[in-house]
């Protein structure tokens, strides 16, 4: 695998992230609720782009302490993208059948020896994030995270997120508890996700959301100076 982080500059967002990559020959190859998937040129690696996600710094956490166990993807780039989004860059995983993930799923939920060293990680990084993570989310079970890498290994990736339907019920409801909670600079972008599996969007719904976080930054621009 070869990557040259320095296709992507400095200080860009998700949009711009995409932009870049794409001009230097990666392809779309997916979409979920939270970010989209591009290919890399040569096909040995997969880049993950988010507008908002604030469990991505947790995520590559753990694929970087648990790179020992060969148990996770093999991580080869993590930056926070402006406005809280997220990239990151990872060997090429291919999917695997519903019955070796849940099985897969199963020996780490129950601690067995095949998973110790990377249920270990995966529960310290997860108290980690649970302190520190507004909306933190429990572990995620989804069939769908568990792969296989290139050289045939199983690795369990995305086990953690925010809970989406409390945060975002959050935003439109008590908007002035999501911006006490996650700084500006952090959640610009919390609208753009692309909601591929639990969507769409409903018609007006982004920009509702995105005045009433506006409202509620004023309003606690108001009250803090």
């Amino acid at each position: 695998m070869t990557w040259s982080g320095g296709v992507l500059g400095t200080a860009v967002d998700h949009t711009e992230a995409k932009r870049l990559l794409v001009t230097a020959g990666w392809t779309p190859c997916g979409a979920g609720d939270w970010a989209i998937a591009l290919r890399s040129p040569d096909g040995a690696m997969a880049a993950r782009i988010s507008p908002f996600d604030p469990a991505g710094p947790y995520t590559a956490a753990l694929y970087r302490e648990a790179a020992h166990t060969r148990q996770v993807p093999v991580l080869v780039e993590h930056r926070r993208l402006t406005g809280g989004g997220d990239l990151q860059v990872m060997e090429w995983l291919q999917p695997v059948p519903a019955d070796e993930a849940d099985a897969f799923h199963r020996a780490i939920a129950a601690g067995a020896p095949e998973v110790a060293e990377l249920v270990r990680v995966v529960r310290r990084v997860h108290e980690r994030a649970r302190r520190e993570l507004p909306w933190c989310g429990p572990l995620d079970t989804n069939p769908s995270n568990v792969m296989r890498a290139a050289d045939g290994r199983p690795v369990v990736a995305d086990l953690f997120y925010a809970d989406g339907p409390a945060l975002y019920e959050t935003a439109a409801t008590r908007p002035d508890v999501l911006v006490a909670r996650i700084p500006e600079p952090e959640r610009r972008f919390l609208t753009e996700i692309p909601l591929t599996s639990s969507g769409p969007w409903k018609p007006g719904e982004q920009a509702a959301l995105r005045a009433a976080i506006a409202a509620a930054d004023a309003r606690r621009e108001v009250t803090t100076t």
